[in-house]
């Protein structure tokens, strides 16, 4: 068991969509990782600023934020950030899964946000650091 702690970025504008990410993934997604601290923000400003930090071991981003979403901030931090950490995105529909490709993202969640699923999703980017195939 690890006594590691990791820091986990959540991004969107509607403090719901963060409660609900944070509420699914919870403060420990798997036994063998340490405890989650979250970091949520819901301006792009905070994101750039926290990830451009180095601080940061995961950034969960939501698909529909506003102005701006979390795909193409993805894309946008993947090409910019030299050692952008590990990225994940949550979409609405699963039909959308396909444009975390082209965002670069290393892995997807889909609402409604099914806890088992969006646990083990974060736990397998968390361990290897590398895209996890969905």
């Amino acid at each position: 068991m690890s006594t590691q702690t990791w820091k986990v970025l959540v991004f969107s504008h509607r403090p719901e969509v963060r409660e609900a990410i944070v509420t699914a993934v919870g403060r420990r997604p798997a036994p063998d990782l340490g405890r989650v601290e979250y970091v949520e923000v819901g301006t792009v400003a905070d994101v750039l600023y926290h990830v451009d930090s180095g601080a940061i071991d995961l950034a969960i981003l939501d698909g529909e934020a506003q102005p701006t979403g979390g795909m193409g901030l993805s894309r946008q931090l993947k090409n910019e950030i030299t050692n952008c950490p590990p990225i994940v995105i949550a979409v609405r529909r699963k039909d959308d899964r396909w444009l975390a490709t082209w965002s670069q993202a290393d892995a997807v969640i889909v609402h409604p946000l099914d806890p088992l699923a969006a646990a083990e999703t974060v736990a397998e980017v968390l361990r290897s650091g590398a895209p996890v195939a969905r």
